[in-house]
Parts: structure tokens; C-alpha cells; sequence
């Protein structure tokens, strides 16, 4: 691949008449595990899997970290950068300009679609994030998401995105102009079978705008 950083970046691609699934997987996953979410979603999406450069005691990740749930901002902000530059390389590389966008993340993933979101308003529309939490919690973010729409999918006793941390997000979130959805089910971290026919119904209603 020839273009800059952005157009460097592994991932895949696979068209479909539906709307861009953008899939962003969690610690030790890769673009290929996470896009298997995609058809659970919507049977008729493309495909937009991009692969998390930083690696963490041989895992992959998305931004680096201190500990458990203690992000390094910096990190996070630069990750961020670099997601949002890979996202408008690949509308015009993948020709989808014009086309519906979803970002569809879990975990380490959902985290980054939404730093992206709030560091980067108007590259990301839709934000679909599994068992996500505030990415940014020591900053001051969040403007301009008028039009957004974001669907929080959260287990209601996750040790790795507590409920207060999902708490402040949504208020962030909802302060800056976006339409949320929060949907707690019992029990912890992951991706439940519930969650995803929730992100599949979400994604089926129709848009305003």
C-alpha cells in the first residue's frame, strides 16, 4: 500500500450494498476476528476492519495504557489522530463518499471509536460501542456532535468499564449535541448475543437527516 501512514495501516475491505460496518476489535483481537461481527449486524454491509498498532506484552491494542481501566491520554489522543486520518483515506480509497459510516467496537476498540468521535467531530456519524468506556476522562472533550448518534452497550457489573465511567460518558456525550442510546444488561465484559441483535436493530432504524 502507497499513500501516506494512513493508507498503511493493515485492514480489510469487503464491499456490500448496506451501510460500512467500520469494525474495531478489542485487546488481542485483529481486523479479521472483528469483522466477523459485521453480518450479525447487518447481512448486507461492507466491511471497514482497520488493525490497532500498539502492542502491548504481544498483544495488540489501540492505545497504550498504565494499568487496568488507566489510559494514557496522550496515547489515546494520538491514536485517535491517526484512526481519524485512516477513516478520511478510506473514503477516497474505497470510494465511499457519501456512504453511511457505522463504527462497531468492542472493548479496547469501542474506546477508540469514541475518543475518535469526541476528538474528531464529523468523521464519525455512528458510534456502536460493546462494553466501551470514557476514553478521555481527565480532559476536556466533546463539542460539536450535533446530528451523531451513539449506542452504549454495557454489562451492568463489568470490573473493565464501570458503570460510573459510563455514567460520564453519556453525559459527555449527550452535552455535546448526541443522540445516545445506553443499554445495561446483568453481568460483565464482552459481547453478548442480546447486544449484537441490539446493535442490529439500531442499525436497521432509519436515520434523520
Amino acid at each position: 500500500m502507497t499513500g501516506g501512514p494512513a493508507a498503511q495501516r493493515p485492514h480489510l475491505f469487503r464491499d456490500g450494498p448496506g451501510p460500512v460496518l467500520l469494525t474495531l476489535h478489542g485487546t488481542g483481537g485483529d481486523e479479521a476476528q472483528i469483522a466477523e461481527l459485521a453480518p450479525m449486524v447487518d447481512p448486507d454491509a461492507a466491511v471497514l476492519s482497520p488493525r490497532g498498532d500498539v502492542v502491548e506484552q504481544g498483544v495488540r491494542r489501540w492505545f497504550r495504557r498504565y494499568a487496568e481501566g488507566i489510559f494514557d491520554e496522550d496515547s489515546v489522543v494520538a491514536e485517535a489522530a491517526r484512526l481519524a486520518d485512516f477513516i478520511t483515506w478510506a473514503r477516497t480509497a474505497h470510494s465511499l463518499e457519501g456512504r453511511r459510516i457505522v463504527a462497531v467496537g468492542l472493548s479496547n476498540g469501542a474506546n477508540i471509536a469514541l475518543a475518535t468521535l469526541l476528538l474528531h467531530p464529523g468523521v464519525l456519524q455512528e458510534v456502536i460501542a460493546l462494553s466501551g468506556m470514557h476514553p478521555l476522562p481527565d480532559r476536556q472533550v466533546g463539542h460539536g456532535l450535533e446530528g451523531t448518534r451513539v449506542l452504549l452497550l454495557n454489562g451492568a457489573s463489568d470490573p473493565m468499564a464501570p458503570s460510573g465511567s459510563v455514567d460520564r460518558l453519556e453525559r459527555t456525550l449527550r452535552d455535546a449535541g448526541a443522540a445516545v442510546d445506553r443499554r445495561v444488561r446483568p453481568g460483565g465484559h464482552g459481547a453478548q448475543r442480546s447486544e449484537v441483535a441490539a446493535a442490529a436493530e439500531w442499525v436497521a432504524r432509519p436515520t434523520s437527516g
